[in-house]
């Protein structure tokens, strides 16, 4: 009899869960299960029926109902020392295992465009946060950076659009709406703060090569009007792109981001409208078999 007790009493105390504890801590700390089922998003029924299965695995009563709310019993403040001991205790193992898995090496790829606003807040939100995960940056072309990718050179990127692979996973981030810009007084320039693509078709371009994911959406939009542009020189150095439309050379379409790159003058700005020319920005990286140890 007392061997079948015995298995009986270590079955039942098996049974106990994280969150029966953190259920029982909630009520005596909050001194009210209405209270308590509020902050741990239970109804007040569910986390009665909680703490009355956790009595009646304990075989003894842990609260005292009230007309005023709840109360630890002996034994249930005795419990209630332990447990709110063994859920720190759980918690930190939580974060040292988190702690553990957050380090290595992540390779992270983006955009001249995407760099520009997100470079430098990037790496100071991975030293705070990440502290033990050492980080590598690659500035370069979108498609520059689809090739490292698929050559493993990367973990992840932001890549816009279709340069993107079925075999990686992606998450999609924003859209950006782009601009048709230009020095002041340049020649044919729209008066309008927005147009339609079409109404710039004629002003000559200064715009990425294809390997850069903003001309194969310019490209595609072009083919869906269909309209033809004037691609009058093309440039895979943003800075250098930015140099030749300050001085007045040529127009481009970019997203606002490019404008920090922009020197001299202010530049005439005027937003594309069409809803369906946008920069799909997505986050893109390998399988989690293949990502950097």
């Amino acid at each position: 009899m007392l061997v079948v007790l015995a298995g009986y009493y270590r079955k039942r105390r098996s049974a106990l869960e994280i969150r029966q504890l953190r259920y029982f801590v909630g009520a005596v700390e909050n001194g009210s299960l209405g209270r308590a089922a509020r902050e741990l998003n239970l109804t007040t029924a569910t986390l009665s029926q909680q703490i009355s299965r956790l009595e009646s695995e304990l075989f003894v009563r842990l609260l005292q109902r009230t007309s005023t709310g709840v109360v630890p019993t002996a034994a249930g403040l005795a419990f209630f020392r332990r447990s709110q001991l063994a859920l720190r205790n759980i918690d930190e193992a939580v974060r040292s295992a988190q702690k553990a898995r957050l380090s290595g090496f992540v390779s992270i790829g983006l955009a001249p465009t995407t760099a520009s606003v997100i470079g430098l807040p990037l790496i100071m939100a991975m030293r705070e946060r990440y502290p033990d995960v050492r980080v590598r940056l690659v500035e370069l072309l979108s498609g520059n950076l689809t090739a490292m990718l698929n050559t493993r050179q990367l973990d992840l990127a932001i890549l816009f659009n279709d340069d993107v692979a079925d075999k990686w996973a992606i998450i999609p981030l924003l859209k950006e709406s782009l601009y048709i810009m230009a020095a002041p007084g340049f020649k044919g320039f729209p008066k309008s703060e927005k147009v339609r693509l079409a109404d710039v078709g004629n002003l000559p371009l200064a715009m990425p090569s294809r390997l850069h994911g903003l001309r194969n959406v310019l490209t595609s939009a072009a083919g869906r009007e269909p309209l033809s542009l004037n691609v009058a020189i093309e440039l895979d150095s943003l800075p250098v792109l930015m140099g030749v439309v300050s001085m007045g050379l040529m127009a481009t379409i970019q997203p606002a981001a490019a404008l920090r790159h922009a020197k001299g003058e202010n530049l005439m700005v005027s937003e594309i409208s069409d809803s369906w020319f946008v920069r799909h920005n997505l986050l893109v990286s390998l399988s989690d078999e293949e990502l950097s140890p």
